[in-house]
C-alpha cells in the first residue's frame, strides 16, 4: 500500500480478534505496519459498501425501468453477451 503523506492519528479500542487478524496480515506480509493493515481493511470495508451501493443503483434503474427499455436493455446485454464468446481475454 502507498504511503500517505496525510495520516490521521487515531486512538481506539477494537475487539481481539480483529487486532489478530490485522497483526496476522504485518505477519504475512500483507500489510508492512499495524497502520497500513488498518488502512487495507477500511479501504477492503469500503470497497465493499460501494459495491452494494452500486448494486442498490442497479436494481433501482432496472425496476424503474418500462417494459419497452427493459427489453432493449436485455437485447443489448444479449448482444454484447455474443459478442464476448468470441473474445480471447487472455491474450
Amino acid at each position: 500500500m502507498p504511503v500517505r503523506a496525510n495520516r490521521a492519528k487515531i486512538s481506539t479500542t477494537i475487539a481481539a480478534e480483529n487486532a489478530a487478524y490485522l497483526k496476522s496480515l504485518v505477519k504475512r506480509g500483507k500489510a508492512s505496519t499495524f497502520a497500513e493493515a488498518v488502512d487495507r481493511a477500511l479501504t477492503v470495508a469500503r470497497r465493499a459498501e460501494a459495491r452494494e451501493r452500486l448494486e442498490a443503483a442497479t436494481e433501482a434503474y432496472f425496476a424503474s425501468l418500462s417494459p419497452e427499455a427493459r427489453e432493449e436493455e436485455n437485447r443489448l446485454a444479449g448482444a454484447l453477451s455474443h459478442e464476448t464468446d468470441h473474445v480471447n481475454f487472455d491474450e
